[in-house]
């Protein structure tokens, strides 16, 4: 997953105890006691356990208006468009999966969302076939069905759908790109895709040209959402999605608002993963944070109904939750799932591996997270993957000082050749982009490195480090694997055939392309991920990217929501367990 994303999954095939401290937030499930971190047990779901309903919150009430607070609107709603991990978590709202992460006491478990179970594989995971609940329907009651899911999955072949991620046209078609895949079949224009059977209207069945151990987790996926054709919109669809989940969307003002009411005919008894206390959800978009963080603090204007998905709590309030104990208990903390903070590079603008070994070595991480707020924003990292993988590698190729090392740095540019020109650093631009981008200037500075600082409007600036022309040589990214195993990272960010809304360093290795094509072909999860950690280490030594830290969540809710914590999976406070006290 690029960008903050997304998602992770679980190890597929098999039970799988992880050591993910993803979890938890300060309640660690729907009515849990406080904890600050809880170890994450990803598992497969029995089918019973897929059944619904969901598990009850403790003290919770139905009724009343939450509110929702962000700095901006979320990049997409369309359900093969979403990639972020604020969007995923928020959509569940509204949007239904084959599959989906049910949350009891911090811990995720994979379980049928809209199938009865995780699904069934044949023919050495070749073949994988999931059965559809009975009474899943529609906001408008109509039924869903197998067709309307392959729909769905057809439409992330279509043009503009590669924002979105590119594993079921890859899976699909046995290609290695996203673009090859589309040659192949290019969505629905196209036609039927033969790959995909709907034997009746509650079975679909999935057919690979090569074994698929991944299948239930990519499922979760909301590319793996159902789309009914005559409600399809094309454009606007990312705009007002038509609703399978509990809520519907009654009104998008794109930038502004945007509301959803109880959908009427969501039924609890198909769904584990989802509850409907509140009778609407009210979203704001547009406030500075620290304005959205005050609000929520001081309880006024609506705040003490309030919370938030995407805004972390400002730097410039650490100190009142520090020492008021009122203040404190609003804060919903815990490890944001698999995520990492790099500092990333356009490997076509920076070519000079000793540049960017320079740059690595002169990085003042220990400034950049003191001014985002010390160490509750994360531990340092030195590796391309999360700790909250399975059988996780640790590793620091090229040891470098917290605070940066000018000589070495100064050194390995002597190495380099040619002096780097100045290097354009884009950043979102608030308050803490800013005082980053100073110590970044004055950090690379001290090592002859010219830093020059780009604000970007905060709504703008992911899409403009991807995209293929992009004039910034540095920017601060969030993202995550897509499943807590390395599967979905270096053979999808870091692949030179993938286009830059997947790779967005522009890393470009014809050998790790090849290892990465032999690697795919291992079956065994296990065994792949020790392959893949090994080559990791082999990108590493490029410095395609500068890893930054394993982050923290630290996100408020108003005293008078309830059954806030930080999901395991997308790594914000979760809206789908969310009641108001009074």
């Amino acid at each position: 997953m690029r960008w903050i994303k997304p998602s992770l999954a679980v190890v597929a095939t098999a039970l799988l105890a992880t050591s993910c401290s993803a979890g938890a937030g300060s309640t660690s499930g729907p009515g849990a006691a406080t904890k600050d971190t809880s170890p994450l047990t990803a598992a497969l779901g029995t089918e019973k356990e897929s059944a619904g309903p969901a598990p009850a919150v403790p003290g919770a009430r139905p009724g009343g208006t939450v509110n929702v607070y962000n700095t901006t609107d979320f990049r997409h709603l369309d359900p093969q468009k979403v990639y972020a991990g604020a969007a995923y978590n928020t959509s569940l709202l509204w949007g239904r999966q084959l599959t989906q992460y049910q949350v009891v006491d911090g811990k995720a478990r994979l379980v049928g969302d809209l199938a009865t179970d995780t699904g069934t594989s044949t023919d050495g995971g070749r073949t994988w076939t999931y059965r559809l609940k009975e009474g899943v329907s529609w906001e408008d009651g109509q039924p869903i069905t197998s067709q309307q899911v392959k729909y769905g999955i057809e439409r992330s072949f279509g043009k503009g759908y590669e924002v979105g991620p590119p594993y079921w046209p890859q899976w699909l078609t046995g290609e290695a790109s996203y673009d090859d895949a589309r040659k192949k079949y290019g969505g629905p224009q196209d036609g039927d895709l033969a790959a995909i059977g709907t034997p009746d209207e509650r079975t679909i069945v999935f057919h690979f040209p090569q074994p698929q151990a991944d299948v239930p987790y990519m499922a979760a996926q909301s590319s793996s959402s159902p789309v009914r054709q005559d409600k399809d919109t094309g454009t606007e669809y990312d705009r007002l999605p038509f609703a399978s989940g509990p809520y519907r969307i009654a009104e998008h003002v794109q930038n502004t608002r945007l509301v959803l009411e109880r959908n009427p005919h969501w039924k609890a008894a198909t769904d584990p993963i989802r509850s409907q206390y509140p009778e609407r959800f009210v979203f704001t978009f547009g406030k500075e944070a620290l304005n959205i963080n005050q609000e929520i603090l001081s309880g006024r204007d609506g705040g003490a109904d309030a919370t938030t998905v995407s805004t972390q709590l400002s730097p410039e309030l650490y100190q009142t939750v520090d020492t008021d104990p009122k203040a404190k208990e609003l804060v919903v903390s815990g490890r944001q799932g698999a995520f990492v903070t790099q500092l990333m590079i356009n490997n076509e603008r920076v070519p000079d591996v000793e540049v960017r070994k320079a740059l690595h070595l002169a990085y003042p991480r220990q400034q950049a997270r003191q001014v985002q707020g010390g160490t509750r924003v994360g531990e340092l990292a030195t590796t391309l993957s999360s700790p909250a993988l399975v059988d996780w590698q640790k590793y620091d190729l090229y040891p470098a000082k917290p605070e940066g090392d000018p000589e070495a740095a100064r050194a390995a540019l002597a190495k380099a050749k040619q002096p780097p020109a100045p290097l354009t650093y884009a950043y979102a631009n608030t308050p803490v982009g800013q005082r980053v981008a100073q110590v970044l200037v004055e950090g690379f500075g001290k090592a002859g490195i010219t830093i020059v600082p780009k604000p970007i409007d905060p709504k703008a600036l992911l899409d403009e480090a991807h995209r293929a022309d992009s004039p910034y040589d540095l920017f601060e990214e969030t993202s995550s694997v897509d499943w807590p195993t390395p599967s979905t990272l270096i053979p999808f960010s870091f692949d030179g055939r993938a286009n830059s809304d997947l790779n967005a360093a522009r890393y470009r290795n014809g050998e790790v392309d090849k290892e990465i094509d032999r690697i795919n072909q291992i079956g065994e999860p296990r065994a792949k991920a020790k392959e893949l950690y090994g080559l990791e280490q082999t990108v590493m030594k490029d410095v395609p990217v500068l890893p930054f830290a394993y982050p923290n969540m630290n996100q408020l809710r108003g005293a008078n929501v309830g059954g806030a914590f930080v999901h395991p999976i997308y790594g914000s406070v979760s809206l789908s367990w969310l009641y108001l006290k009074s």
